[in-house]
């Protein structure tokens, strides 16, 4: 037989009957992993959803003012970035980051008083990407992971889909309690400490330094890994300058140090970085590789741009002026309006007032009343770990003017005095 005949019993192809299939009740395909069942969606996001409607003062997105973005400076980056080499910015990229990104990063890490390299940073899709990698990277199921009480909401979202348990530790209305942290620590053997140290969401709270010092020691002492979560530290309105909780000594091979451009240039650019150590870094890497395995050219490059062309520091100051007449507006708004015995605090920076109510008050269901007013904000309950404080909530004041703060206000205020009525 030749090497192209065809056996007289062969079956064509395309001539053959495709056998029957037995046709029945359709099946369910299989269920979904436990972790997506168990852990809920994002109350913040919902709200935002709730409130965008005219008409609305929200207080409930910790959003930055549009206004205030740099549209023209940032559309000259983008320029600049095809018109140096187009052909880069639209070509998949190194895992790491753009190498000019990474040194711009570095440059501003060492400016605020930590000793970076390029080689030392990852760049991200926005900083909580940094934190999904830090924690495929670190956390097991099973594995305890310490965080402040109350804490940012998307954090307690990312340890809850790694299967962590999560235990708060204590706190006061300067952050955590070192003391405390160090008895929990020896006795849940815990695999990561999480914190925002600076103006923290939701609270705005900022960790004094001597504090830092001793977290930092006690991971070192007693064996724990430090995520320092730093969206916010560049929008300080007044006091000094803390450094951060990876400057100090101790914490130097321990310390997963999370930054953001989301709210110093925009968070529509979706950029953020990672500072580790060498072998976590690496770690971090081969999670970004099988996450999306690098962040888009093209912003990268734009960024780049943008930090070389534009004095970054004097655009933060314009936003830190706009925001600090903002925060004081809500300050003078809430003191005038809110009954003597509610209580908030006054951040040093950020983007968040942290309140709490009367007695017997319940945010969310003051929020149902609120949202008929026109008003709206975030209930606090979400944003603890454990045993939620009903009566709290939080404020974030960048996106309105002083006057609208002060209208957003009053109907808070009409909003309490029909809740507290019923």
């Amino acid at each position: 037989m030749s090497a192209t005949a065809v056996p007289a019993n062969a079956v064509d192809p395309a001539t053959a009957a495709v056998p029957a299939v037995a046709v029945g009740p359709a099946s369910p395909p299989p269920a979904f992993a436990a972790r997506a069942a168990s852990v809920e969606g994002s109350p913040v996001r919902e709200i935002l959803a709730l409130t965008e409607r005219p008409g609305i003062v929200s207080f409930a997105g910790g959003l930055p003012a549009p206004e205030l973005f740099d549209t023209e400076g940032l559309r000259a980056a983008y320029d600049a970035a095809f018109a140096v080499s187009a052909r880069r910015a639209l070509q998949y990229s190194t895992t790491e980051g753009a190498p000019e990104l990474r040194a711009a990063v570095a440059a501003r890490a060492a400016a605020r008083g930590l000793p970076t390299d390029a080689d030392d940073l990852v760049i991200t899709s926005g900083s909580q990407q940094a934190l999904t990698l830090i924690t495929t990277a670190l956390v097991e199921p099973g594995d305890v992971v310490l965080v402040e009480n109350p804490i940012y909401l998307a954090a307690l979202q990312c340890f809850r889909l790694a299967g962590a348990r999560v235990v708060a530790v204590p706190c006061d209305r300067e952050g955590i309690l070192p003391e405390a942290l160090a008895e929990l620590v020896a006795q849940a053997r815990p695999k990561l400490l999480y914190t925002v140290p600076t103006f923290q969401n939701p609270t705005g709270r900022t960790l004094p330094a001597a504090r830092r010092a001793a977290v930092a020691r006690i991971a070192e002492r007693l064996g724990l890994w430090l995520v320092e979560d730093d969206p916010y530290g560049e929008l300080r309105y007044e006091g000094a300058d803390v450094p951060w909780l990876a400057a100090h000594p101790g914490a130097e091979d321990r310390t997963a140090l999370l930054g953001s451009f989301s709210k110093v240039m925009a968070p529509g650019l979706r950029l953020g970085w990672l500072r580790a150590p060498a072998s976590l870094r690496r770690a971090a890497v081969v999670a970004k590789q099988a996450a999306d395995l690098h962040t888009s050219t093209v912003d990268q490059l734009a960024a780049a741009h943008y930090l070389a062309a534009v004095d970054l520091d004097a655009h933060i100051a314009t936003v830190r002026a706009a925001y600090r007449e903002r925060r004081d507006a809500l300050q003078g708004a809430l003191s005038r309006t809110l009954p003597a015995d509610c209580e908030w605090n006054l951040p040093e920076g950020g983007m968040f007032v942290w309140a709490r109510l009367s007695e017997d008050h319940d945010a969310a269901d003051l929020l149902k009343t609120a949202v008929t007013h026109g008003v709206a904000f975030v209930p606090g309950a979400p944003f603890h770990a454990t045993a939620p404080d009903p009566r709290t909530l939080r404020l974030s004041f960048t996106t309105h003017t002083p006057a609208e703060i002060t209208e957003g206000v009053a109907r808070l205020g009409h909003a309490l005095t029909e809740y507290g009525g019923r």
